[in-house]
């Protein structure tokens, strides 16, 4: 399957060694962002993957574009304007120590720019599947424009649609983030997430309340089961996490699909790098429903894909797909 997503590249500085921003005299480089880390990981379990984007015309856009084709992303489609790369600075953090995200992404070429002049629907031929997430429409007015178009003209075009919530507080509020991407939802085939939409039974009452950050299973299959009655979608997915110290974290998934909830096994794992892992969650879980694996094994396979990611430095989860089959069998000897 040939394989579209839209985002915004972001480069990311991170002080070396788990050091404090406010302390540190150097930064390593790295790019990512949500829906590039998607690319760059399906293309690396062997995907034929495109990314779209607008970046800077200057040797910053030419590092950030060199990075992709280096991970065998296809980048033909990117515009080249504006003046400036949105950053973000990561301080990660270790044992008791929280990780702290600083933005610095306001104005920058892929915000500006005015995507009521895309051709979308020119775009996206040729595809198959579309993928999307919560943390472009609060960026500015023209990525919502650039959201519902692109939306619109996949479902026109019968390509399958994924969206990752991605609820980020620092870009916009609970409130707006629920009402803009509920509107989204009629366009959707697969969800991942579901922390921010509106969702209310026939009385007014939120079919969310009661359910924690650490659901049961049943809790689980009544919200996922309400959902896929409203909005039809062919698969809803979710990675719940427990966190024992900043150092050491568990996972597991909940996926519905063809009418029942599955629930993945728990993995308990020791953490190197932990952004990026919600997308090698959503990477894990299109690549397992591209390949039609039983929903067991595609929720399984999902939260290893994101397991593995936790051990690798940078935003993106470079790996391939008998590594993650290994761990998502729990294997972890020695491979010679």
């Amino acid at each position: 399957m040939k394989f579209i997503t839209i985002g915004e590249l972001l480069m990311r500085l991170s002080p070396p060694n788990y050091d404090k921003i406010r302390t540190t005299g150097s930064y390593v480089v790295n790019f990512g962002g949500a829906e590039s880390n998607v690319a760059v990981n399906l293309a690396n379990l062997g995907v034929d993957t495109t990314f779209f984007t607008v970046l800077p015309h200057n040797d910053i856009g030419r590092s950030a574009i060199r990075s992709l084709k280096a991970n065998d992303v296809h980048t033909t489609p990117i515009i080249k304007a504006g003046e400036r790369m949105g950053l973000y600075y990561l301080e990660e953090g270790i044992g008791v120590r929280s990780s702290k995200v600083i933005y610095d992404r306001k104005n920058s070429s892929f915000a500006e720019y005015d995507y009521s002049t895309v051709d979308f629907e020119q775009l996206l031929s040729g595809y198959d599947w579309l993928h999307l997430s919560g943390i472009t429409p609060p960026l500015s007015p023209n990525c919502g424009v650039l959201i519902e178009k692109a939306l619109k003209a996949a479902k026109q075009l019968g390509l399958t649609t994924s969206f990752d919530c991605n609820f980020r507080s620092m870009l916009w509020t609970f409130e707006e983030a629920r009402d803009v991407i509920t509107g989204y939802l009629p366009y959707v085939d697969v969800l991942i997430g579901i922390e921010p939409l509106h969702l209310q039974d026939e009385n007014g009452k939120d079919l969310k309340d009661g359910l924690s950050m650490q659901p049961e299973y049943e809790d689980q299959d009544r919200v996922f089961q309400a959902m896929a009655e409203r909005w039809n979608f062919k698969a809803i997915a979710r990675h719940v996490r427990y966190t024992h110290s900043s150092s050491e974290n568990s996972l597991k998934g909940f996926l519905y699909f063809d009418g029942e909830t599955y629930e993945s096994k728990l993995f308990r794992f020791q953490i190197l790098d932990r952004v990026g892992g919600g997308d090698a969650f959503a990477s894990g879980l299109i690549y397992a429903l591209m390949e039609n694996y039983k929903p067991r094994e595609i929720i399984n396979f999902a939260v290893a894909s994101s397991v593995m990611k936790h051990s690798i430095h940078g935003d993106t989860n470079i790996t391939d797909v008998e590594s993650i089959r290994r761990l998502m069998n729990q294997s972890y000897d020695v491979q010679r």
